[in-house]
């Protein structure tokens, strides 16, 4: 029956038919995305902020880090550089095999499929946000740190009050985009069958030999869901930028108008 329909009429069908089963898929894209994305930044932030760490190996008298601490973050930094290169030279269905399957047989433990997906796509993310962060805030102007220190902050108060906040605002484009990729490469998680928009789409053309048709609606899913989180992100970004033009506060004048008013007292 549904050979003797045209293009237009397939899709209405495919809709009519496994509209629901499309939605839940979506859903699960969706949910996977946010939540591997959310905890991606934390492992990126991390990771960047412990790369960021400053070893002083200069010899002058009191100025150079002790050596414990050198060799503890060369072996850190030498571990974290590795992670980073694994996870970004590899696909990502690559290591959702290696994650799912890999684990169980090299060290014995069993994931379930929604845990090594959350797994794979947060550390897929955590890997490329690392380098964001890093350059993030390599990228705010070392005097912001001098000047932190020379009103008293130690390193870590620096880093949270004066440091991050910039550098948060200098990578939230690459958290979005991260983000937007997510939407999209999470259809790899279909070989460890995560039953998510891409799975669907597998389904669906298989069980009626409609594969152009369920590409079609299954694309435009995929788009408007990385339209909308890209709207999104754009307001996101306005907002923290703030107003065009600020209006400067005459000092001189509220001090006439508090004059004023104690006369008036």
């Amino acid at each position: 029956m549904i050979s003797e329909m045209n293009f237009l009429e397939r899709i209405l069908y495919i809709l009519q038919k496994y509209g629901t089963s499309y939605l839940k898929g979506a859903g699960t894209t969706l949910l996977i995305a946010l939540v591997s994305t959310f905890i991606g930044c934390i492992i990126g932030f991390l990771v960047g902020i412990i790369q960021t760490i400053p070893v002083d190996k200069t010899r002058g008298k009191g100025n150079r880090d002790p050596f414990l601490k050198r060799i503890v973050l060369g072996v850190v930094n030498a571990v974290l550089k590795i992670y980073i290169e694994v996870f970004r030279g590899t696909p990502m269905i690559v290591q959702a095999v290696f994650i799912y399957y890999g684990m169980s047989q090299l060290f014995g433990i069993q994931l379930g499929m929604w845990q090594a997906a959350f797994l794979v796509v947060s550390i897929n993310t955590g890997a490329y946000m690392a380098e964001s962060v890093r350059g993030g805030i390599i990228s705010v102007d070392p005097g912001q740190m001098e000047g932190a220190k020379a009103i008293g902050m130690n390193h870590v108060q620096a880093m949270t009050s004066v440091i991050l906040p910039q550098a948060f605002r200098n990578i939230l484009p690459q958290i979005g985009n991260n983000l937007i990729i997510n939407i999209k490469d999470t259809s790899v998680l279909s070989v460890i069958s995560i039953v998510d928009l891409f799975f669907v789409h597998k389904s669906v053309s298989g069980a009626l030999y409609t594969y152009f048709e369920s590409a079609t609606i299954v694309m435009v899913i995929y788009l408007s869901m990385t339209l909308l989180t890209s709207k999104l992100l754009r307001l996101w970004e306005s907002r923290m930028d703030g107003d065009e033009n600020y209006e400067l506060v005459d000092v001189m004048d509220i001090g006439r108008q508090l004059g004023t008013k104690d006369k008036r007292a």
